[in-house]
């Protein structure tokens, strides 16, 4: 009777423990999926806002700037390729070429010291390289948090978690070096 007990004791607590680990594992990722969430609505955010500026700049430097059109159509046709319900992987591609094209129009806008006195595109300027900043910072805080929720989805006791809860990696804001390369963009300068 009292090995019965024991025994019926001993495994109410195994029960008691597995129950307790999953729900402290179920509310360790969900934790994790939900400031992926929230760093990816950070980006977003951002990427918008850059989105909303970059034909500011545009307009703003397209007078001056006549004979440079190629890299202004550059700006312009990376922030026609902006998709907000692109992939993560999409988007990724696409914020790398939209900051592409804007280094390649500011290296411009050096060439010209008239274009940069006018406070309008100094403005503007100074204003879409803190989005690229912002953008910078945010991609590494929320590539962070990806690295924490897949490790975690990938280690016990999560690991024998995953199917039951149809657990799934998140993709990183990230660029291949493939597509990072662009061909070189030519900056003509005034002789």
């Amino acid at each position: 009777m009292a090995l019965q007990f024991a025994v019926a004791v001993g495994v109410v607590l195994a029960i008691v423990l597995i129950v307790f680990l999953v729900i402290i594992t179920y509310n360790d990722v969900v934790a994790l999926q939900r400031r992926c969430q929230r760093a990816w609505a950070n980006i977003d955010v951002a990427l918008k806002q850059r989105h909303d500026q970059l034909p500011n700049l545009v307009a703003a430097v397209r007078g001056a700037m006549q004979f440079e059109e190629q890299v202004l159509e550059e700006v312009t046709r990376a922030r026609a390729a902006y998709q907000p319900d692109a992939s993560i992987h999409d988007q990724a591609v696409v914020s790398e070429q939209t900051s592409h094209a804007v280094r390649s129009l500011f290296a411009t806008v050096e060439a010209y010291p008239e274009l940069k006195s006018h406070q309008n595109v100094a403005a503007l300027q100074e204003e879409i390289e803190r989005l690229e900043t912002l953008i910078a910072r945010r991609r590494e805080l929320f590539n962070n948090q990806v690295f924490q929720h897949n490790v975690t989805i990938k280690s016990v006791p999560a690991v024998l978690l995953r199917p039951l809860f149809g657990w799934r990696e998140v993709e990183s804001f990230s660029a291949t070096e493939e597509e990072r390369e662009k061909p070189e963009t030519t900056v003509y300068s005034e002789s």
